[in-house]
């Protein structure tokens, strides 16, 4: 990461999409990182993270203009300079408060300070964003002309060709258009309250009168959904009274229906929010068996439970799709959070939206592998749960009744919550336009006594 404190919403966020290009940082981490460094204001916070999300959003419609614009073809770009000229366009195009000589002054000088560039470089990214000023201020942008409708979708909402089809082959032209859309709005903090330590009206309170505004959750009494600034570096984070985590995955932890004095299992449970939730649910009692594959994602998870004074919770290094002798038929509940597509969560990790395809079309494999490894830990008579952040059947339905045609021990349960309503089958699918959610899929399955 660019050692540096940046000093202004644009530094903030184009040292973040440098982050993001040069090692591979997640935008909400690489963000969050010159977020805490730079000190900013609530509103100038809030339009650095608009200016990061944005740019990552709209990476193929932006790339689309900076072709009608740029006299060189993209790929023969310097990568910051690149970065730079797509959050210049993106301030020209899409946003309609920022004034022309600011987005342009201030991505020309950025250019100019961060990306070793020449002279030259300098005017051609000067001549390329007054240019694209112009055409926006005369409308005369040019038309987006496609073919179908995906491919229209896709460029539009910056989502590859194939990933909109599948969109549109599983839910609809429309509801693929509106699973777009939602991926590229503003999205509010969602921070899960606990009970155990304040009730969730004063931490409302408590979180406006630091600058932020903070309003519950419509179906979640015990969420609130935060935006106008960093939710982690306030006291009420610091001192475990409240968690970054989102009402899909609180749902999820929800649903497992943990008791005070069980044992649970959460077979994959970085960065250990549904582990946290459970071991809530049961009151800093029993056990909360946390896995992962990766060590030094244990050790944030133990971060977290310390700092929110939870106890119950026990980390294991283990790759949830090997047998574990010790634990099997030993456990109360099982929580499988299954490694996936994560295109449920494309609105709160843009990028996710351009993972390679042929990858992704490899996971239902390892999902059902974990399914079948995790099922025999399950004591006769206790809880299952599959869960993903994607929306796509191949990876949540067809995995789970796959599962049960091979083990008729396994039964689904019926459930409800006033996020979804009834669940007669024990699943679901979330959408984010559509739950106030991230993308997600819950089934709640039972081990025969």
């Amino acid at each position: 990461m660019i050692d540096k404190r940046p000093k202004t919403p644009r530094e903030t966020a184009v040292f973040s999409l440098f982050s993001m290009e040069e090692e591979g940082s997640w935008s909400d981490g690489a963000l969050h990182y010159y977020l805490s460094r730079a000190g900013l204001s609530p509103r100038d916070a809030a339009l650095a993270t608009r200016l990061t999300y944005g740019t990552v959003q709209n990476r193929l419609l932006l790339d689309f203009y900076l072709r009608r614009f740029s006299s060189v073809r993209l790929k023969k770009i310097q990568p910051r300079v690149l970065a730079c000229l797509r959050m210049g366009i993106y301030q020209l195009v899409m946003l309609d408060r920022i004034p022309v000589h600011a987005a342009v002054d201030e991505t020309v000088a950025l250019v100019r300070h961060y990306c070793h560039a020449s002279d030259r470089t300098v005017s051609f990214a000067n001549a390329v964003l007054r240019s694209a000023a112009k055409a926006a201020e005369t409308k005369t942008l040019p038309k987006l002309d496609c073919p179908d409708k995906e491919s229209y979708y896709a460029l539009r909402y910056s989502h590859p060709e194939w990933m909109v089809r599948l969109f549109s082959e599983q839910y609809g032209q429309k509801e693929a258009e509106c699973i777009c859309q939602a991926n590229n709005a503003d999205t509010p903090v969602s921070v899960r309250v606990d009970r155990m330590k304040a009730a969730p009206g004063e931490v409302k309170t408590e979180l406006e009168r630091a600058g932020l505004t903070a309003a519950p959750h419509p179906a979640f009494p015990d969420i609130l959904l935060v935006s106008g600034g960093d939710v982690a570096a306030l006291p009420a984070f610091a001192e475990g009274r409240v968690t970054v985590q989102d009402a899909a995955s609180a749902l999820a932890a929800a649903v497992a229906g943990p008791e005070p004095g069980e044992t649970v299992l959460d077979c994959c449970a970085a960065p250990g929010g549904k582990s946290f939730a459970m071991a809530e649910r049961m009151e800093n009692t029993g056990r909360v068996i946390a896995c992962d594959i990766y060590g030094h994602k244990l050790i944030r998870i133990e971060e977290g439970a310390a700092r929110l004074g939870l106890t119950n919770v026990e980390t294991v290094l283990a790759d949830a799709s090997q047998p574990r002798a010790e634990w099997e038929r030993l456990v109360d509940r099982v929580l499988c959070d299954v490694p996936c597509s994560g295109l449920g969560i494309i609105r709160k990790k843009p990028e996710i939206r351009f993972k390679d395809e042929k990858e992704i079309e490899k996971l239902p494999a390892l999902q059902a592998k974990i399914l079948q490894n995790c099922a025999r830990y399950v004591k006769p008579g206790g809880t299952l749960v599959y869960s993903t952040c994607t929306i796509l059947r191949r990876e949540n339905e067809d995995v789970v009744r796959a599962f049960l045609a091979e083990n008729p021990e396994f039964v689904t349960v019926p459930w409800s919550h006033p996020v979804c309503g009834e669940r007669p089958d024990g699943m679901v699918t979330l959408l984010p336009h559509v739950h106030g959610t991230d993308g997600f899929f819950i089934a709640k399955l039972r081990k025969k006594a």
